[in-house]
């Protein structure tokens, strides 16, 4: 029987704190959960990521790597994961080291009112992919919070667009969520 996993994913270092609360099946692969973590975040999706889970490293495979990889393709949240108050990570760009911590906030049976997965709730906006990891993001929120700073106009223009920090925007992702359902 399937069971919804209840997870919380925080940003790791961010204050005020970024997060995101997801309900995914529990057969969901970490390839998977790769790509709605992707998604409730906003981030691009183009950088090397990996699971941590009981000091295991699951991910894409490559012959060079360091340490042993897991194929995260073959293990579904079920296989790895049973417990309520479990703790992962999942790092996503190995440059930029964005760092999630995933709590199994609770394990729940399935509505069959609802699609999996879902986004129930979150706060604030996702750093911008690219932009040089927690550290480099507090550099740009100064930067383009004043119209002064010698970065101003750069970080505007490469941006693109009006950033807004505290924007959670639940609506679009679940639209986007609706993918993988």
């Amino acid at each position: 029987m399937t069971s919804i996993y209840q997870l919380r994913i925080d940003l790791r270092d961010a204050k005020p704190p970024i997060w995101r609360r997801v309900l995914v099946k529990d057969t969901t692969t970490l390839g998977d959960l790769h790509e709605i973590i992707q998604t409730v975040m906003d981030w691009g999706g183009h950088h090397l990521h990996q699971f941590e889970i009981s000091r295991e490293y699951f991910g894409t495979p490559h012959p060079d790597d360091w340490q042993p990889m897991h194929d995260e393709e073959k293990y579904k949240l079920i296989d790895i994961i049973s417990m309520e108050n479990s703790t992962f990570s999942y790092l996503y760009d190995f440059g930029d080291s964005w760092e999630h911590k995933i709590l199994v906030e609770k394990i729940l049976p399935v509505d069959d009112k609802k699609n999996y997965p879902v986004c129930i709730k979150g706060k604030r906006a996702c750093p911008p992919d690219d932009v040089g990891g927690i550290w480099g993001y507090y550099n740009f929120l100064d930067a383009i919070n004043d119209p002064k700073h010698d970065s101003h106009d750069m970080y505007k223009n490469w941006l693109g667009y009006d950033f807004d920090p505290t924007e959670f925007d639940i609506k679009t992702i679940n639209q986007r969520l609706e993918k993988y359902a």
